[in-house]
Order: C-alpha cells, then structure tokens, then sequence
C-alpha cells in the first residue's frame, strides 16, 4: 500500500491490531515504524537511520513529517501517555529499591541487637565474676590484717611529731550536682530492667529475682523470635497409669493437660463427655497416645503396692516386747490373773465380773521387762484377727482353774493356739483353794496333746493364784524365757504398722480403735488406711489414759481419726498422702462388697470338692466337727483319721462336745472348712453368723452318713471314670415327614431295648456321623418310654434330620463311676 505522497505504510488485513505495525513514516532518510501495544504507542526506529528527539523534531515538530490523519492533540496525548506510564515504571522501581533498602536495615539492625544483647550478657556475667575476685581477695585481705598486728606509723613513732591532720572533705559542687541530676534521669532510665552487681549480690529491691537460667531461657526465645523462628516448647512425654476405668479430669490430671483439650480429643473420637464422667481404659489409651504420652496399665489392686510389705535390714531391726494373749474358759480368772499383774482394778469396772471387750496393756516387771498383754472375751476376735491376717499375738497364756480343770472353752483356746502355730504357756490358777488339784489339769491336757514339762513335754506351765500372788513371779520369769528364744525383733524406724484389737463408736470422740502397733513407730498426725476405713491421727492415748506422741513396736493404743470404725483384726498401715489413703480404702470396700454380693461364696462341700479338683496342690480336707457326747466326737475324729490315701487326707481342725457356737464358726471361716454336727444344733447366733460368712454346717444323726460324706468329698479330689453301657440296636426301615415334628425313621428294633432318655449314635456304614438323644420315641401313634427288641417303633433326632434308610441307631447309657477312697 502507498499513500499520496507515494511512500509505503505497513498494514494488517482487517485493522491494526495491538502489538502490530500500524504504519510508517519518514524523517528525511530515516523511516520509522509506529507499533501499537495494548498499553502504548511507542515509535521503533528501523534499522539504518535514527529517530529525531530534538525540539521541532517528529510529527509534532514538523508537521510536513508527521503521518496522515493524527492530529497535534492525537500526538499529544500519546506522548503524554508514554511519559506516564515510563514515570510509573521509574516510580516503581524506586519503591522497590527503598522496600529492599528498608529489610537490609531492619536485618541489620537485628543482628546489632542480638550481638549488642550476647555483649552485655558477657559484661554482666565478667562483671559478677571480678566481684566475685574482688569480695575474695577483700576478704582474704581482712583475714590477714586480722591475723597480724597493725605496726604503729613511724611518724607516730618519733617524738615530737604531730599527728596528720584529717583530711577536709570536699564541698558539693554546683557542677557536680548538675552531673548527679544528669545520671538520675537518664542513667535510671537507660539501665532500668537490668541486672546491676548491686541488685545480684543484694537480691534485688523487689523480692523475687529472676535466675540466670530463667534469663538466658527468656534471651534464647527473644533471639529465636528476632531470627524468624517459631518458639516451640520441648514436649514432655509422660508415663500414665491407666486403671480399669477413670474419670476424664483425672486423666487429664495424670497427663498434665487441659482439661478442656482432652475433652475435646474425646469429641473428635465421638465421645460426647463431660470432665466428671468415666471412661473405659480402651478409650483412655486412645486419647493417651493421640496426646504422645506413654500407657502404664494398671489394676484396681495395684492400688494397695504402696502399703505392701518391705523387708527391713536386719542393721536396723531392735529388740521388741512380746505380745502375749490370755486366753481360757470363762471364770477361769484370765481377767483377775492380769489384773494382779498390772496391780490395777480392771475387774472391777466390767458388768458382772465377765470381760465385756479385748483390753490390751504394756506392764513393766520389777526387772525392766516391758510385756504387752491382751485380754480377750472368748476367743471370736482371736480367730477374727487370724482370718484377716493379723498374726499379732506372740505367746498364748492358756488360764486353767486347778478347781475346775480343763473345759469345752479351754478345748478351743488350744485349737486357735494350735492353729495359729504360737507358743503356749499353761497357768494353772486358783492353785490357792482347798480344791486345787494341779496333776488333774496336767493329765487332762495330755488328751488334748498339750504335754506340760513336768509330764516331760515342751510346754512351760506354771502353778499361780491371781488371789494370793502366789507365782507370778514365776509366770512372768516364764514370758521372758519364751520371748527369749522366739527372738522377737522390729525396726521402729519406718512407717507403722498395726493391727486393730477393737473398735467401738464413741460419741463424744467418734470411732475409736484400739491399735497394736507391730512395726515401725506411729506419731500423732500420720495418715492411715485400717481395712475399708482411713484417717489421719488426731490423738494417741495409752492404756494408762494418757496422751502420746507415738507409739512404737508391741505398743497398743486407742487412736482416734478414723472416719469409720473398723473391725477387729484389721491392718493398719501408715501412707504418705490422704489420696493413696482414701483410694485403696475406696478399693477395699468395693472389693468386700463384691465378694458379699458374688453368689457362691460359702465353703460347702462341693465347692471344696471343685477348689480340690482345680487346684493340684491341695492334699488336705479340713472339717470340723462338734458332737453330744465325748464318745461320739472321739469316733467320729478316729473315722476321719482313717480316711485317706497317699493323695488325700481328712484333717480334723477341731472337735468338741456341745452346740455349734459362733467361735466355731468364725474358726470354720478363718481355716475355709464346713462344720460337722453330730446330734447337735447351732444356736440362732452362730446360724445368722455362718449365714453371713457363708459357712456351711450339716448336721447328722448316723455316724456312717457322716463318714461317707465326708469319704465322698475327699474322692472328689479324685477324677471320676465315665463308662458307657450299649442297651440296644435299631434298624431305620423307612424315613417319613411329619408336619411339626420334620423327618421320623420307620425303625426295627434288632437287639437289646431303646430307651427314650438314653443317648443314641447314628451309624451310617459303620462310621458315627452324629450323636446325640432322642426327640420322640413313638410306637404306633403313643409316646412310649420304651420299645425291647423285635419290636418296631418311631425316633426322632434331637435337632437332627438327615436320616436315610438303612442307617444303624446304636442306643447306649452313660454312667459315672467315682474312684473312692481304699
């Protein structure tokens, strides 16, 4: 294309389009190309010649030059535009070079704070340490000016000198307040929040100063902030104990989170909770390690691991006084016997002169010896304390009356004492009155296996009268040799333990017990946990009624504290915290609710047969026995004697004549073992008793019964032979549908007799494809028991149909035969 003038313009089919050559122009020699872009207009000079910038030059300038149809305000405008958008660009530019400028700056003066920072902590660190030097050598100086004489100036010396004058303080300057002022405004300002030698060494003025550690944790989080980094606190990973089941706070509590995170953990796993609600261990594991905390699975009873019982060191073990328990038939004078002892009145406080509650008291002899002694009503806390595991007694004094000779109680005190496995001493009492007759109760004991040393046994017996004083001496001499060779020792040096001798409900000083202390040393303000009861020591008081500080091993005193009452026998051991207290009481208490609540607690005779079939270890059935006459209860106990073999044994624990009592029941549940009464009842006591403690108790009128029963159940302990008798044969003929009965087979009878409860076997091809009993056994349209051989008749399986024609039902009958004892 050409215009009029004949020059050539540059052009696109359809229109110029931006980014493209509109046209061209020339300026003398030289031709330009005007390209349009979608912001601008901008005029390219083509190669060979040189676009005119100067004044008058272009279009503009010339107006012969400048292209057809742009008018001066068209070329205007475009330059106006060119300029501006060339300003915005150096604009632009300069923002970004000050931006760029303004981040070196600012990282500039980072590092000049963080190295200003690092500087200052090494002049305050070197500061304190010449202090340091310089107290030293201060010090060391002072010594050694106090060690040495100050020699006198030579001055003072000479005669006729005058002594110097003192020297004339300086007057305050109007220049030197000035400077003063000067550092008070802008010196307190410039070091105010920093740690000056003076503030070091002197605390600070505000109290509480923060340690160095502290200071360089808070200077390490300032540098990390300052550096760009993230401050994050190292997380502690912790061991959790997780018992069955636990409450959502305390969870939190052991994991040492919020607990508000956890519950929120809980309701992103769909656990809608609150903080008070308990939750499985499963769940609580879950949440544990979604937390990054490590599981520690605990049990209910690793509660009481804290008060479990920790050998001592036999260094610190110390000599200890013997325990000793007066035990005998009632009005055999156990009471008066202690009370000439103790030179003290107890018998004349008790109702009737029968002891009404276990009184426990520590006499000190005319040789220094200390003796704790426990009197007992009976022997039902005896065997109470037993049963719980109390061991607390070391020797039994066995109280006979030498008028009255042995009795039924004095049978069953030597049975506990047997039992218990204790030392005994015999008291022959009342050896003052014209009846005394001291061989007679010598001999009675021999049939009890009580052999005394003067009938050249080993059992210590001493002849006393709780009236006259007559042997005490004696009897006391006797407790000694015995305490002696038992050895008995203790560390008072740790935490007590005891045992309750009894508990009553005060009302003016609440729950009260009565504490044995066994080991360790108990003070007046220990926290505690006695059975299903806990506390803290408020008072001791002791026999004497007079207020303690602590007690020590085989000390008894009444404590008071406990926010319950507690029952004879049961242990107290001394914890560290009020929670450990109260969580293993809370334990214990819903343990013996459990075990109240769990059905088949009693110790009869088939449980024992099953405990002695589980167990491989028991070779022993322990009973006891109570009849109406001597003679009866002495055939009995030689029939159980005979019962037995290499593998099993009847051990009688106790026999007597007369009704069954509650002591025997206690006794019974202490050694888990039935009673066995022979023409004889158990009072209502001993029935409500044995009902509560699940003790089971037979009676009997035949002797023999009671000797197979007792057989039987030691055979239980052996394994019974199972033998299987074949009564009969069926043919099946014919197989038919019956609605609401299914598939019956058509059956001959080919030997011996079918039997509705028997058990049948259904033979096909001589294999056993099934086993089982019988749903109906018909002959013609009648239900019969029975159907003998030759006979044809109904059978239907017992949830069996797949019968056919030409299967053999083989009928046979189980029977158990038990091994019995030879």
């Amino acid at each position: 294309m050409s215009d009029s003038d004949g020059k050539k313009t540059l052009g696109l089919r359809g229109g110029a389009r931006p980014g493209n050559v509109k046209q061209s122009f020339s300026h003398g020699r030289t031709k330009n190309v005007v390209v349009e872009t979608k912001r601008k207009r901008v005029v390219v000079p083509k190669p060979g010649g040189q676009k005119s910038t100067g004044p008058g030059a272009g279009p503009i300038g010339d107006p012969k030059k400048r292209p057809a149809g742009i008018t001066d305000a068209e070329m205007e405008r475009r330059l106006k535009a060119v300029q501006a958008a060339k300003a915005r660009e150096a604009e632009e530019a300069a923002q970004r070079e000050a931006e760029e400028k303004a981040r070196a700056e600012e990282r500039e003066r980072r590092r000049a704070e963080i190295e200003a920072k690092e500087r200052e902590e090494r002049e305050r660190e070197e500061s304190l340490k010449a202090k340091a030097e310089e107290d030293a050598r201060r010090k060391a100086e002072a010594e050694a000016a106090a060690a040495a004489p100050a020699p006198e100036p030579a001055a003072a010396r000479e005669p006729g000198n005058k002594p110097a004058p003192a020297a004339t303080p300086r007057k305050t300057t109007d220049r030197d307040r000035d400077d003063s002022k000067k550092r008070s405004k802008g010196g307190d300002s410039r070091r105010a929040g920093k740690l000056t030698v003076n503030q070091a060494l002197a605390g600070g003025e505000g109290g509480r100063q923060r340690s160095m550690a502290q200071m360089k944790r808070k200077q390490e989080r300032a540098r990390q902030k300052a550096m760009g980094g993230q401050v994050e606190r190292e997380k502690i990973v912790r061991d959790v104990q997780l018992p069955p089941a636990i409450v959502v706070s305390e969870l939190a509590n052991r994991m040492a989170e919020k607990t508000g995170a956890v519950v929120k953990a809980l309701m992103q796993n769909g656990l809608m909770v609150t903080q008070n609600e308990t939750i499985d261990a499963d769940t609580a594991e879950l949440i544990i390690e979604e937390f990054g905390h490590k599981v520690v699975r605990v049990s209910d009873a690793d509660v009481e691991d804290v008060i479990k019982e920790v050998e001592d060191d036999p260094k610190d073990l110390q000599s200890r006084p013997p325990v000793i328990t007066i035990m005998g038939h009632v009005d055999h004078g156990k009471t008066s016997l202690l009370d000439a002892i103790r030179n003290a009145k107890v018998v004349a406080g008790e109702a009737g002169g029968i002891t009404q509650h276990i009184g426990a008291y520590q006499v000190k002899t005319d040789n220094g010896t200390v003796l704790s002694f426990l009197d007992t009503p009976g022997h039902a806390a005896f065997t109470s304390m037993r049963s719980r595991g109390a061991q607390v007694t070391d020797i039994v004094v066995l109280v006979v009356a030498a008028d009255d000779a042995v009795m039924p109680q004095t049978i069953e005190a030597i049975a506990h004492a047997k039992a218990a496995k204790v030392p005994m001493i015999v008291a022959i009492n009342k050896i003052d009155k014209p009846a005394a007759n001291a061989d007679k109760v010598r001999t009675d004991l021999l049939q009890h296996e009580v052999i005394v040393e003067k009938m050249s046994g080993d059992v210590q017996d001493v002849e006393v009268s709780a009236a006259t004083g007559q042997g005490l001496d004696d009897l006391l001499e006797a407790i000694a040799l015995q305490s002696e060779i038992l050895e008995l020792k203790a560390n008072p040096n740790r935490a007590a333990v005891g045992a309750v001798i009894e508990a009553q409900l005060d009302v003016g000083r609440g729950p009260v017990a009565t504490v044995l202390v066994q080991n360790g040393t108990l003070r007046q303000g220990d926290i505690f946990v006695v059975g299903e009861q806990y506390g803290k020591v408020r008072a001791l008081i002791n026999d004497q009624g007079e207020r303690v500080k602590e007690a020590g091993p085989s000390v008894p005193v009444e404590v008071l504290g406990i926010n319950g009452t507690p029952e004879a026998g049961d242990v107290l051991n001394v914890t560290e915290t009020e929670a450990q207290a109260r969580e293993i009481a809370e334990y214990r208490a819903q343990a013996a609710k459990d075990k109240r609540a769990a059905a088949g607690a009693a110790t009869t005779l088939e449980q024992l047969m099953a405990n002695a079939k589980a167990d491989e270890n028991v070779s022993e059935l322990p009973i006891l026995v109570k009849a109406d006459v001597q003679g009866s209860a002495e055939a009995i106990v030689q029939a159980m004697e005979k019962i037995g073999n290499d593998e099993v044994r009847v051990r009688v624990l106790h026999s007597g004549v007369g009704a069954i009592t509650e002591t025997d029941v206690g006794l019974a549940e202490a050694s888990g073992a039935p009673i066995m009464g022979f023409n004889v009842r158990a009072n209502a006591s001993a029935r409500n008793t044995a009902n509560q403690k699940g003790v089971e108790i037979r009676y009997y009128s035949v002797i023999y019964d009671l000797v197979d029963d007792v057989k039987a159940a030691a055979s239980g302990l052996l394994s019974a032979e199972i033998k299987e008798n074949f009564i009969g044969y069926a043919n099946i003929k014919e197989v038919f549908k019956v609605t609401g009965v299914g598939k019956v087979a058509g059956c001959l009878v080919t030997e011996g007799v079918a039997r509705r409860s028997a058990g049948v076997r259904l033979l096909r091809d001589n294999v056993v494809i099934h086993e089982g009993t019988l749903k109906t056994l018909k002959r013609f349209k009648d239900e019969v028991p029975e159907v003998q051989s030759g006979q044809e008749c109904g059978m239907a399986f017992e949830n069996y149909e797949d019968i056919r024609p030409g299967d053999v039902i083989e009928i046979f009958e189980r029977e158990e035969v038990t091994r019995t004892l030879a």
